[in-house]
């Protein structure tokens, strides 16, 4: 399997670099994430910032992990080390003549792409941190304000956890026009809820395992639940956009539970080309541990969410 190293890079504007593959390549023609492989003695840090100077001029300053992806094409298979390039420096052009392009977030989806570069752009719109609404809330009006607070701080992707009953619609609606005015995505656990109110769907993994297809138009995100290889690899063969995987670490709420840990989390990770929030025991202060496992980043209840108190 050929490693390749891939940058995906932002400028201020939040324009994302593209480079068109050449003629007499493989894949010519089509728009790609810029990078190459990773040669035999080379880091995946070193093989980016070699290749990324080589295509396009940039200096690579600091960059993290973002996705891995597997494909296997009919003439070869690849692994894209993909990394999201945090600070760069230089002005981008086609050193080895290719066509460039800085493309705007909304409009990267009209480019044609290699297959292997799709999943890519879910990974890079979604945010790395996900929050998970208690699962009792006291009053309609503290829970909003609470979701309010925690829109505040940043938070984009938002599970309101809340079991179905008759106040869960209007609770919902009301939540969705909050996340809406933010810029954020809520997701919920009920698919008539979602298809009425047209936010996300989180499925349980029961819900997950019994199902033969995706429950849910594409231009809605679908998640799931998951806590073994094998639940994440059925949300893969669903077309869900992204999972969540745990326990990771020991949580109050499911004290004695036995605990996925770290490794395996980067080990499921490693099998799947979906992105992935580690759940359980986690907050902020562990993005930079679960970036490191290949994961998109983390997902918590009371680390993200704002209580009043």
């Amino acid at each position: 399997m050929l490693h390749v190293a891939v940058a995906v890079i932002r400028d201020e504007q939040g324009r994302v670099l593209l480079s068109r593959r050449r003629e007499g390549t493989h894949l010519a023609g089509l728009w790609e994430f810029p990078g190459g492989k990773v040669e035999p003695g080379e880091s995946v840090g070193q093989a980016l910032r070699r290749e990324i100077h080589e295509e396009t001029g940039l200096d690579v300053l600091a960059h993290r992990p973002l996705i891995g992806i597997r494909h296997h094409y009919p003439e070869k298979s690849v692994f894209l080390d993909t990394h999201l390039v945090m600070t760069w420096s230089g002005e981008a052009h086609g050193r080895e003549g290719q066509e460039i392009a800085w493309c705007e977030m909304n409009a990267l989806k009209e480019y044609a792409l290699p297959e292997a570069d799709k999943p890519i752009l879910t990974a890079l719109a979604l945010p790395d941190r996900y929050a998970i609404t208690p699962p009792v809330i006291e009053s309609e009006e503290r829970f909003l304000l609470e979701l309010e607070k925690t829109l505040d701080e940043g938070i984009r992707l938002v599970q309101l956890r809340l079991l179905r009953d008759a106040s869960v619609g209007p609770l919902a609606e009301k939540a969705m026009t909050l996340c809406e005015c933010a810029g954020a995505t809520l997701m919920v656990k009920d698919l008539e809820l979602a298809r009425r109110v047209g936010c996300g769907l989180h499925l349980r993994a029961a819900d997950l395992m019994r199902l033969e297809e995706r429950p849910l138009a594409s231009g809605q995100l679908l998640a799931a639940s998951c806590h073994s290889e094998e639940e994440a690899m059925q949300a893969e063969r669903i077309g869900a956009d992204f999972i969540t995987l745990s326990p990771v670490l020991p949580t109050d709420s499911h004290p004695g539970a036995e605990t996925l840990g770290w490794e395996s989390l980067a080990e499921v990770v490693n099998r799947i080309n979906l992105p992935v929030y580690a759940l359980g025991g986690l907050g902020e202060k562990d993005l930079e541990t679960a970036w490191s496992k290949g994961a998109q980043g983390v997902a918590a209840i009371r680390a993200l969410w704002k209580s009043l108190t």
